[in-house]
């Protein structure tokens, strides 16, 4: 018999959201929790190559990361589509343990650079360490928030995030600060959630639910207004599936519970949580 958990709602305060991920996402760093990035509390199936596999990326890709180095966190493959050239300099917003980074690493040579940027201090131990045992001296890891980027203006020539932006609750500011960073006619390709549809309460509230991904994710067009809004063009939709219909995602039993007494169905939420890949420009001066 399993014993329902107390229900943790999201809190009010944006700044106690964001410790409640870091916290989360530490625990994942240490191997205290699953890496899947789902809300099931450590009762995700698929193992992170299995799970990386599952979202887009190829098993050469894989193959060439350090042991240890893919936690299975994403919900995309967005590097190929970045399409970087030797010699640029690339961006990864919440590089957890360094995966895209270090594909990046290894398009750009070594004669270009690859900044990652993470609020989280196990994460970047963890990350530092995998980029060292890949021998990629052209990478950086930086501690920072990505509504504020410690990067300079203007100095990046591409722009990566993969499941994290649906995390940060002020996703505007994030938009605003990758358009600053990021040279003219730079681009971005980002993998994350967004919703079709407003979540039944019991899933909007629930802070399992927001650091799994989903509660936490924006409405299609708030979100891609957010976009055009931080001066962005030529947006591209390179993907977008059900997110919750993805290879072993599964809510935690005590938060199935919860959902099964507040009468929502699994088809009541089909496919409202979208997993996507976009591409978009930031146009010349």
């Amino acid at each position: 018999m399993v014993t329902e958990r107390e229900p943790q709602t999201i809190p009010d305060d944006p700044e106690r959201i964001v410790k409640k991920v870091q916290e989360r996402y530490g625990r994942i760093a240490e191997g205290v929790e699953s890496g899947c990035c789902g809300p099931g509390a450590g009762t995700c199936s698929p193992a992170p190559g299995d799970a990386a596999l599952a979202v887009g990326y190829k098993p050469q890709e894989l193959a060439v990361l350090p042991e240890g180095a893919n936690l299975g966190l994403g919900c995309g493959a967005p590097i190929e589509a970045l399409e970087l050239q030797a010699g640029e300099t690339a961006l990864d917003l919440g590089s957890g343990a360094g995966v895209d980074v270090l594909l990046a690493a290894r398009r750009v040579g070594p004669t270009g650079r690859v900044i990652g940027v993470d609020m989280t201090p196990s994460m970047l131990d963890k990350a530092r360490a995998n980029a060292a045992a890949a021998g990629a001296t052209q990478v950086e890891f930086r501690a920072g928030r990505l509504e504020a980027l410690p990067v300079e203006d203007a100095s990046v020539d591409a722009v990566t995030s993969n499941c994290v932006i649906n995390l940060v609750p002020d996703k505007e500011k994030v938009f605003r600060e990758i358009a600053r960073v990021l040279r003219p006619r730079g681009r971005v390709v980002i993998s994350d959630i967004v919703l079709n549809g407003k979540l039944p309460e019991v899933l909007e509230k629930d802070l399992l639910a927001y650091v799994g991904c989903v509660a936490g994710a924006a409405l299609r067009e708030t979100y891609f207004g957010q976009v055009r809004a931080a001066g962005f063009s030529n947006i591209e939709i390179l993907k977008d599936v059900d997110y919750l219909a993805g290879a072993g995602y599964t809510f935690s039993d005590d938060l199935r519970q919860r959902m099964a007494r507040a009468g929502v169905r699994d088809e009541d939420i089909a496919g409202r949580v979208r997993s996507i890949t976009f591409r978009a420009v930031k146009p010349a001066i």
